[in-house]
């Protein structure tokens, strides 16, 4: 049976925009969200940009939301991070989306003894960063990363991303990271927190199987699967699990805000 919705959560790449275009749609669907004063957050597993750095990509599309509306695995990690060990440490590789939300989390950023290694999303891997941060982890720092995804998309072709240079980091100590973002459905728990929703009562809208429909489905969320990105419809019976329902397109949700 379906249940009454009250508040959403839904993915950025693929299900609003596509290389830096709104999905038809999707501005539509936001604008009615922020009409009818629906609780929602948007979320995405990258942590290379700041929510005003988001907020400003979404606007250039069409798409109008305020920062507070963005949820990043980078936020995610930090406010993690904070929960376990307040006004801690962390030696960050990433770039202003990790280290922003580290800071404004409370954390000093350090190269010595830290409480954490926190491996995020970046252009431009440095293998002395890495050399450091392998170091730091032998020496009893924690390990954790943002997301696990493995490679991220350019305009020349994907390239390594932090699920891959967590890899590199893993067979160098024996240690294995803590992932935060998505399909860790820490990151949708922390998401319903910031929004004051239930479970019971939100849904998640994706377009990955493996990532946003799994972890909204382990978070107790009802999920929406669009076609409008990684997932193609042949492809959902080779899951175990299946989403509450499978739509077209963000454009099919608009009549249920």
């Amino acid at each position: 049976m379906t249940r009454k919705i009250e508040s959403w959560l839904t993915d950025m790449d693929g299900v609003l925009v596509h290389e830096g275009h709104a999905i038809p749609g999707a501005a539509e669907f936001i604008a009615t969200l922020r009409e009818k004063e629906r609780p929602f957050l948007i979320l995405t597993n990258n942590s290379i940009f700041t929510p005003r750095d988001l907020r400003a990509r979404l606007a250039a599309s069409g798409i109008e939301v305020p920062e507070s509306a963005i949820w990043t695995s980078a936020l995610a990690t930090a406010k993690f991070c904070a929960d376990q060990i307040p006004n801690g440490s962390a030696y960050a590789i990433g770039e202003a989306g990790l280290t922003t939300a580290l800071y404004e989390a409370g954390y000093t950023l350090t190269e010595s003894a830290p409480d954490y290694v926190v491996l995020g999303e970046t252009r431009t891997y440095s293998f002395e960063a890495i050399t450091k941060a392998i170091r730091l982890i032998n020496g009893g720092a924690r390990f954790i990363c943002t997301n696990p995804d493995p490679t991220g998309p350019s305009i020349e072709g994907p390239l390594p991303a932090t699920g891959a240079v967590a890899a590199l980091i893993t067979r160098a100590t024996g240690r294995e990271p803590y992932f935060v973002g998505k399909p860790n459905p820490m990151m949708f728990r922390s998401a319903l927190n910031r929004i004051d929703a239930h479970s019971e009562t939100t849904a998640m809208i994706g377009d990955r199987m493996d990532t946003d429909v799994v972890a909204g489905i382990e978070a107790g969320l009802q999920t929406y699967l669009v076609m409008t990105g990684s997932t193609k419809a042949s492809d959902v019976n080779k899951y175990p699990f299946r989403p509450s329902e499978v739509k077209d397109s963000i454009a099919d949700l608009i009549e249920l805000v």
